[in-house]
């Protein structure tokens, strides 16, 4: 009978072989080839999400922004990624600020935001001509 699977997000599934996939691409082998622990994301399922926020918010508004949090998940490609799609970035960090302009994110669409920046990650984003720098406090 088996231990009953919860349905599964996006492009998952469990293949004839018993393994999760994601995007087609069997679990287990890529763990075999690249070790874990082991980041898997679906891009095709990520760019949905993010046309689906701005759908969503174009049918009340046509001004609005939608911002993705760096410190969810922070690489160049998947800050190209989010680019690509019209999104604005949030970095807390000078590491997070560092990768955005490594992938060539537009620097106008970035908020600097976080409580605890140092004065060279504030002058890096101010040379940089970083959109917005968020400051919630002295």
């Amino acid at each position: 009978m088996g231990i009953p699977i919860p349905p599964l997000p996006g492009s998952s599934r469990i293949n004839p072989s018993g393994h999760l996939e994601v995007a087609g691409c069997d679990v287990v082998s890529l763990t075999a080839e690249y070790g874990t622990p082991l980041f898997i994301y679906d891009e095709i399922e990520i760019r949905e999400r993010c046309r689906e926020y701005r759908r969503a918010f174009s049918k009340r508004t046509d001004d609005f922004d939608i911002v993705y949090a760096s410190k969810a998940f922070s690489c160049i490609a998947l800050c190209q990624l989010i680019g690509q799609e019209g999104l604005s970035l949030d970095v807390a960090s000078g590491g997070e600020l560092h990768t955005a302009l490594r992938a060539w994110f537009p620097p106008e669409n970035i908020y600097l935001h976080g409580n605890a920046n140092t004065w060279e990650e504030l002058v890096r984003a101010v040379r940089n001509e970083v959109g917005r720098v968020v400051i919630d406090s002295l």
